[in-house]
């Protein structure tokens, strides 16, 4: 309990002082934001900060964090580093560098802000890449609670039932003003799962299991160990719960609510910390059950049910499987709206109108359900399409770190704060699609190869466009 304690401290550190230092880097000010001057009653609507960073909070905490942290356990010692050192260098700066870029610029979804910096074929590229990651986030965060809300409830209401009633929500959550059901029960939702945080939080305190240890080693303990090496396939799992560009989607959507920049720390910034927070406690409760009943568990949700019923009781459990439940429910209905938000930005398209909404909307959600069916229909569909998702979100997050890594560089201010998890965050996609068997299946020599060139040939030309730039601001 030692290197927990001391990773759960880290986090809470880190806010006060690395996200102090991010905010002094970036200097918000008291300028407009973009919910007061494009008010429209849809979108871009004045909340209460409180109310957004709950919105933000349940936004990005979707199942990485806890079934992520679930299977990120099973490597180890070392999947509490990196939810620490992720979530306060990598994730929450990205979450805040990319939040503060929306406001700067009249809440902009990502494409448009990572064309800004990264250019117009990058930008193009990403429109159409972003879109399809959200569709798949709607896709898989329809599944885990589906089934969930199946075990809580009789029979006749099955998976399939749930699947149907939680699509129905993503429709109404898309298409109506943000302040209509996201921000009525956002709140209530987010009570509920940080109850459920708190509660395995302090039942681990209370029945104080042996968990691993820093002087342990930081070595694989995974039962696949061979196959599933710890990079990068362990900074692939956990995810959300380190670093996400799943996250920089959301973000833009608080941008559009926020009444001053002056709340963009603990909006953007604490919100990743707490999901942080979250899924530390959840990796080490599931090192807990490893370490009761084995690593053959495969199921998160299984894990989920079994560590709530046995810790908090059949009230308290309900509760905290209700919050589980939330989490991914509330970060897919906001990524159809994301999306929806991404495609009337590129067609300059206005919202106001159910009419436009609808064009926009209609043919997401049917490619959205050709996805469910397929991950229905094929006992390995779920597994395929998470496993891509995972890999397009953090690929996602790769180019929203250069972006905000080139805006820092021309700003004049201190890029490595993004540059450095930028490089690394590069060699991690690259080398998982290289070592994957959903990618092109290389060796590990090969694929680490492949990777670290990568890094390199990113290195040369990042520094190649900066000496270009700094020649020319002279000139």
């Amino acid at each position: 309990m030692i290197t927990f304690s001391i990773c759960l401290a880290a986090l809470i550190a880190g806010y006060f002082i690395y996200g102090r230092f991010i905010e002094r880097l970036f200097k918000p000010d008291n300028r407009q934001t973009p919910a007061l001057t494009q008010t429209d009653g849809v979108d871009f609507i004045p909340l209460p900060t409180w109310k957004i960073f709950m919105i933000q909070f349940l936004n990005i905490a979707g199942l990485g964090p806890i079934f992520g942290a679930i299977m990120g356990a099973k490597f180890g010692t070392s999947s509490y580093l990196w939810i620490v050192l992720g979530s306060i260098f990598a994730g929450a700066t990205h979450d805040y560098l990319a939040g503060m870029l929306s406001i700067r610029h009249n809440g902009e979804s990502l494409p448009e802000i990572i064309g800004r910096y990264l250019g117009v074929t990058t930008k193009q590229v990403m429109r159409g890449f972003t879109v399809i990651l959200m569709i798949l986030v709607g896709a898989v965060f329809v599944a885990g609670p589906a089934g969930l809300l199946a075990k809580l409830t009789p029979d006749n209401l099955d998976t399939t039932f749930w699947i149907i009633v939680v699509f129905l929500y993503y429709i109404l959550a898309t298409l109506l003003p943000i302040d209509k059901i996201i921000g009525k029960i956002y709140p209530l939702f987010a009570i509920a799962l940080l109850f459920m945080a708190v509660g395995i939080l302090f039942m681990l305190y209370y029945h104080h299991p042996v968990l691993p240890e820093f002087w342990d080693g930081l070595s694989n303990k995974h039962p696949q160990s061979e196959s599933l090496p710890i990079f990068p396939i362990m900074f692939v799992s956990i995810a959300c719960g380190a670093i996400s560009g799943f996250h920089a989607t959301q973000s833009p959507l608080m941008a559009r609510c926020m009444k001053s920049e002056m709340y963009g720390r603990p909006v953007f910034y604490g919100a990743m910390i707490t999901e942080g927070i979250v899924a530390l406690i959840w990796a080490a409760a599931a090192t807990c059950f490893f370490g009761e009943n084995g690593m053959e568990e495969t199921n998160a949700s299984v894990i989920v049910d079994a560590i709530t019923k046995n810790w908090l009781g059949t009230i308290g459990g309900l509760l905290a499987v209700l919050g589980v439940i939330a989490a991914p429910i509330t970060s897919g209905d906001t990524a159809f709206r994301s999306a929806r938000l991404i495609v009337a930005d590129f067609l300059g398209m206005e919202q106001k109108s159910m009419r436009h909404r609808l064009y926009i909307s209609v043919p997401m959600f049917l490619v959205a359900v050709g996805l469910l069916l397929y991950s229905l229909r094929d006992k390995n569909g779920f597994d395929m399409i998470w496993r891509y998702f995972a890999w397009a979100n953090q690929t996602l997050s790769v180019f929203t770190l250069w972006a905000i890594t080139v805006f820092l560089a021309k700003a004049g201010k201190l890029y490595w704060v993004t540059f450095i998890p930028a490089l690394f965050m590069t060699g991690v996609c690259i080398t998982y699609i290289s070592i994957a068997p959903e990618g092109f299946g290389l060796s590990q020599q090969v694929a680490y190869a492949v990777g670290s060139v990568s890094v390199v040939t990113a290195m040369v030309l990042f520094y190649r466009w900066n000496r270009r730039e700094c020649a020319l601001m002279k000139k």
